[in-house]
C-alpha cells in the first residue's frame, strides 16, 4: 500500500503577511540629531558637570589664568541661575539646597548683575563674623592660623605676567617667574590651603562683618589681588557676603591648562603650551 504524499505549505507562504516587506526604522534627520545633541550637553552642563575657564588671577596660587577647571553642578542645589542664560524654568531660589563648607572653591553669579561667573572660596557661613586684621584672617573673634611657607613660583607667559617688578625673578636655567610670598591657611574645622600675602594693602584691615542667613562671604586666595566680599559695589567688589542661591557650583578637578602660548597655524605650539603637571589636581 503507498502513502498518499501530503503538500506541506511553507510557514511564510501561510501568512497573512507573505509578500509584505517590514518598514525600515526611520532615522533621525541631522537636524534633529543636533538638536537632541544640544539638548543633552544643555541638560549635562545644568546639572551635572560644566567646564569653567579661569580668567583672572585672583585665586592663586591654586588657579592660574588659562586653567579649565570641571564644576560639579549637584552639591549646592539648583536655582534659575543654573540653567543657561536664565532659563526661567526653575525657581530663583535653589532647590535640593545644601549649604557649603568652609573652604570650598565656588562658582557663582556675581552680584549686583549676576551677569558674570567668577571663583572665589568659602571663608564665612551664616552667622560668622569675618574681619580682617593686618592682612590676617578672623573668623568668630579668634585669628585663623597663618604660617609662612616656601615662595610660590609662575613661569612667565602670555598668560602670567607678575603683579609688579618687585616680583619678577629669573631662575638659574634663565626661566623668568613671578615669585611671591605664600602662606598657609587653616580655617576652623581643620580646611588647610595656602594663600598669597604681597604685604600692607588696602584691604588688609576690614570692619567686621556678621554673615547673614542664606549667605557666604567669599574671598580670593590672591588676597591683595581679588575684588571680594571685602570691597564694595563701587571698588567693583561683591559688597559684602553673597547669597547662596547665586552658587552654581564647587570646583571639582582640573581637566586642562595653557600657558597661552598656543598658535593656530602652529599645531605643535597646541602641546608645548600646555601644562601637563596641572592636570588632575582637586580641590
Amino acid at each position: 500500500m503507498t502513502e498518499t504524499p501530503v503538500a506541506t505549505v511553507s510557514e511564510s507562504a501561510a501568512s497573512p503577511d507573505s509578500g509584505k516587506t517590514k518598514p525600515e526604522k526611520k532615522e533621525d534627520s541631522f537636524p534633529v540629531f543636533l538638536l537632541k545633541l544640544v539638548l543633552f550637553v544643555a541638560v549635562f552642563r545644568s546639572f551635572f558637570l560644566a567646564p569653567f575657564y579661569i580668567p583672572s588671577e585672583s585665586m592663586l596660587p591654586r588657579l592660574l589664568v588659562g586653567d579649565y577647571l570641571l564644576l560639579a553642578k549637584w552639591p549646592y542645589g539648583y536655582s534659575r541661575q543654573s540653567l543657561p542664560f536664565g532659563v526661567p524654568l526653575l525657581p530663583e531660589s535653589r532647590i535640593f539646597a545644601s549649604q557649603p563648607e568652609r573652604g570650598d572653591v565656588v562658582v557663582f553669579k556675581a552680584p549686583p548683575s549676576n551677569d558674570e561667573d567668577w571663583i572665589k572660596r568659602v571663608i564665612g557661613l551664616p552667622g560668622d563674623t569675618v574681619q580682617m586684621k593686618s592682612g590676617v584672617l578672623w573668623l568668630n573673634g579668634e585669628p585663623v592660623p597663618k604660617v609662612r611657607v616656601a615662595d610660590f613660583e609662575a613661569a612667565v607667559s602670555p598668560n602670567t605676567r607678575c603683579y609688579s617688578p618687585e616680583f619678577q625673578a629669573r631662575l638659574a636655567n634663565g626661566t623668568d617667574v613671578c615669585r611671591y610670598p605664600q602662606y598657609r591657611e587653616t580655617l576652623p574645622g581643620g580646611r588647610s590651603y595656602t594663600i598669597l600675602d604681597f604685604g600692607p594693602r588696602e584691604n588688609d584691615d576690614t570692619d567686621p562683618v556678621i554673615v547673614p542667613e542664606g549667605r557666604v562671604f567669599l574671598m580670593g586666595d590672591n588676597r591683595d589681588n581679588s575684588a571680594d566680599s571685602r570691597v564694595p559695589f563701587d571698588r567693583n567688589g561683591l559688597g559684602g557676603p553673597v547669597p547662596q542661591d547665586n552658587l552654581l557650583g564647587r570646583a571639582l578637578v582640573m581637566m586642562f591648562s595653557t600657558d597661552g602660548g598656543a598658535e593656530w597655524l602652529k599645531p605643535w605650539t597646541w602641546f608645548s603650551a600646555a601644562r601637563w603637571n596641572r592636570l588632575g589636581g582637586g580641590f
